[in-house]
């Protein structure tokens, strides 16, 4: 009996252990990332995920009126969608990270899937947007064995996140209070501009808790940047020149 609940417990805290580096977000254990920045610094990155959509435009219009910057991390399949659109985010002078090329989970995936998705995204949004990503963000932020290696091969960093917005299935207000409670010195915030690769998806909540949140972040003297300003990397690129 004893030696079965000792066996028990080695189970469970290796499935723990599992399950925190494959989804912990302060986790290292399969691969380099990050979730925040200092919080010495007045600044905050907001990213975004899933896109380009249709209505990306109407975000960068929101974003440009508060003079925030941020990292966007496009799925590939929507940037060959909607080259356009991921044109103008670099035009306006955002990031743009690699979301994967199809946003399948890399979990209990074979090493060449993941190189596979990270490779080909790579390739497409360097090739439309001009400039390669330098950030990576796993698909439902889930990491699996070989994430680490893919990663080196393209000089990637893993980006996860301090404040979740749930955007996907929360109403403009409730979106805005989980952003708000979670803006903070060197804060990543999650919001989507796409929900994976659905054509014309509905982003209204997201647009609106942005509308709601920016005002505030800028009366409270916030700084909005992308994640390599508030990770004090350098600078992706000029690419207001892509074509």
């Amino acid at each position: 009996m004893i030696a079965e609940l000792g066996l028990l417990s080695v189970t469970a805290a290796a499935a723990g252990t599992m399950a925190y580096a494959v989804r912990g977000r302060s986790a290292t254990l399969l691969a380099p990332s990050v979730w925040r920045g200092p919080a010495t610094r007045k600044a905050i990155a907001l990213t975004f995920d899933d896109g380009p959509s249709e209505s990306t435009p109407e975000l960068l219009d929101v974003l440009d009126e508060h003079k925030a910057k941020c990292t966007f991390f496009p799925i590939g399949r929507n940037v060959e969608r909607l080259p356009e659109i991921a044109k103008e985010v670099a035009r306006r002078g955002h990031e743009l990270g690699n979301h994967s090329y199809t946003h399948s989970p890399f979990y209990l995936r074979h090493p060449q899937f993941l190189e596979d998705e990270i490779a080909i995204a790579q390739d497409v949004i360097e090739g439309v947007a001009g400039a390669k990503p330098v950030w990576l963000r796993t698909p439902y932020g889930c990491r699996w064995f070989g994430l680490k290696e893919a990663q080196q091969r393209h000089a990637l960093t893993g980006v996860m996140w301090s404040g979740n917005g749930l955007d996907w299935k929360k109403n403009a207000k409730a979106v805005y209070r989980r952003m708000k409670s979670a803006s903070r010195n060197g804060a990543i915030l999650l919001l989507h501009d796409g929900r994976e690769r659905n054509l014309r998806p509905d982003v209204r909540n997201t647009l609106d808790a942005v509308r709601l949140l920016l005002p505030e972040l800028r009366e409270q003297g916030y700084h909005l940047c992308t994640v390599s300003e508030l990770l004090c990397q350098k600078q992706p690129p000029n690419v207001s020149s892509a074509s």
